[in-house]
């Protein structure tokens, strides 16, 4: 936890950017009945029944200081899936950067052995080198900003029904472009000493041997 704070307290560096990966299943669903339209006085209405299309899975880019972002729809959340996506935050997101100091959780797929399963070593490894990665703890997955950033796009562009991948990835892709034109930052406030006070239970307690 204190590991994932003390990232957070670090200054803007574009040379060093500090970007928070998440994912997050989502299912398709399409309307059983056409929904009523909205008429004065009275909203859309739409039946309790709906159509399961299947699952897909969204990943999640955000750097708090800098205000960059994005957001991709994949239809497996496979190792190879998110070695993909760790290529395209490297080579297109931040080609310049030194290094991308990335903060994630510990999910199965999320681990430098995932690029190995995708590429060839050597290029695995030329993509590994370019990150710093911090896991936030277990059951700590509050201090994954990216996380914030899911529950933003929840409410922001998925609070009604997407029946087909293709156009969840349009209406993504749409309110990708307007957080990135607002440049959209998040102020982390909570800081290591917070945590030593208001999460005190969570340390070990020492005895001062008289």
């Amino acid at each position: 936890m204190e590991d994932v704070l003390d990232v957070y307290e670090l200054p803007y560096d574009a040379k060093r950017p500090v970007v928070c990966m998440d994912e997050k299943p989502y299912q398709l669903l399409g309307e059983a009945r056409e929904p009523l339209p909205m008429i004065p006085e009275s909203d859309q209405k739409t039946d309790s029944e709906y159509i399961r299309n299947g699952t897909v899975s969204i990943f999640a880019f955000i750097e708090p200081l800098g205000g960059t972002h994005h957001v991709s729809v994949r239809e497996h959340r496979t190792a190879a899936d998110w070695a993909e996506e760790i290529k395209y935050l490297s080579d297109v997101m931040y080609p310049d950067a030194e290094k991308i100091i990335l903060v994630m959780d510990n999910l199965n797929t999320h681990k430098p052995a995932s690029l190995y399963k995708r590429y060839p070593p050597k290029e695995a490894r030329r993509i590994l080198k370019r990150l710093e990665i911090h896991y936030t703890p277990k059951h700590g997955s509050w201090l994954d900003i990216a996380e914030i950033e899911l529950n933003v796009m929840t409410k922001q562009c998925l609070s009604h029904r997407i029946a087909e991948i293709d156009i969840l990835r349009s209406e993504l892709s749409a309110w990708e472009a307007k957080r990135n034109t607002a440049a959209a930052k998040v102020n982390w406030h909570f800081r290591t000493s917070d945590a030593r006070i208001k999460l005190s239970s969570l340390y070990p307690t020492f005895t001062t041997a008289s």
